[in-house]
């Protein structure tokens, strides 16, 4: 025990070390830094966090981890997926989703990987992170676990992130700047995990080097054929619907119970906190649930601002294949 806490104090003190000499912003007006790792910003907590995974964290073959940035479907995807992958052990009445804020039931391997084994031993094999592609811990790549990432229009990703911080903001009794400012560092890519267009080519790129292992999703494919896009995660994973399932209406029933409506609705998402006691981390619930509407962009952004944007999306995805 005690050499623990010794190795534990040594690693802390390394980190202290560490980010001092690192480049760091103040985090659009609130009372928190913006840290430069590797080409990306992050906050204490989140930099602390992905030093621990990589350093830590060893995949196993069987691992699905859902991969995204911040506000781009993240909660809506876990939904789906744990419900796709947990259909056998609860039904409608008896998910844990209707007691559980999603990301209480998929955890995050940046805070909560120590505690995932327990998840792996009770059949849950699923994991999320906003960690770009290049801080993935090596054993994520060699193990061959199977990973999902959803990206979404960069209009509507900034728009929903800015109302993200200032509800955030508000709950802390602190005011984040403008909206007008706050376009300005995301456009720069002075944002939480960094560069937006970085952190999706990244996990683009690799999608097409291991198609395999990399599903690539767009938010607004999902929104539009959610029961097509939901079948080809169930294939991917491993988890298939059968012919029976799907005549039964499987899917379909699926799609209603993690719809936005659905889960927005329910009371412990209205009313519950995520990490409670845990300082800077701890949040309501109805914080992730805004709209899930495609497009909402166009009631926050002047024309020239969305034009900006998707002249920076057509310059940094030139030449990759993508669009958004």
């Amino acid at each position: 025990m005690e050499s623990h806490i010794q190795n534990r104090d040594v690693l802390q003190k390394s980190f202290e070390e560490m980010i001092s000499t690192l480049p760091k912003v103040n985090f659009w007006g609130l009372p928190l830094d913006l840290y430069q790792y590797q080409g990306f910003w992050l906050t204490l907590p989140f930099l602390q966090g992905a030093l621990s995974v990589q350093q830590q964290f060893q995949a196993q073959p069987t691992d699905i981890i859902l991969c995204s940035s911040l506000r781009t479907g993240t909660a809506w995807l876990k939904s789906l997926t744990f419900t796709t992958i947990t259909r056998t052990s609860y039904n409608d009445s008896t998910t844990p989703l209707l007691s559980k804020l999603p990301h209480d039931v998929v955890p995050y391997m940046e805070f909560d990987h120590v505690q995932f084994s327990t998840n792996r031993h009770l059949g849950s094999p699923l994991l999320a992170t906003h960690l770009p592609y290049s801080f993935l811990p090596r054993s994520i790549i060699d193990s061959g676990c199977k990973l999902i990432y959803i990206c979404r229009d960069p209009k509507d990703t900034f728009v929903s992130f800015y109302h993200f911080i200032a509800r955030y903001s508000k709950s802390q009794n602190t005011q984040i700047i403008q909206l007008d400012e706050a376009f300005e560092l995301f456009y720069e890519g002075v944002s939480m995990y960094g560069s937006y267009w970085d952190h999706v080519l990244g996990y683009w790129k690799a999608s097409l080097e291991h198609p395999d292992k990399l599903m690539f999703l767009k938010y607004e494919d999902l929104v539009e054929n959610t029961v097509l896009y939901l079948k080809k995660i169930a294939e991917f994973i491993g988890y298939p619907f059968s012919s029976e399932e799907q005549q039964q209406g499987v899917p379909e029933n699926i799609v209603q119970m993690c719809s936005f409506e659905n889960l927005s609705s329910l009371e412990v998402n209205k009313t519950g906190k995520h990490r409670e006691g845990q300082e800077n981390l701890e949040l309501e619930n109805n914080i992730f649930f805004r709209k899930g509407k495609v497009g909402d962009w166009k009631n926050y952004l002047t024309t020239e601002m969305s034009q900006r944007l998707d002249q920076r999306t057509l310059q940094k995805l030139s030449g990759s294949g993508l669009s958004l």
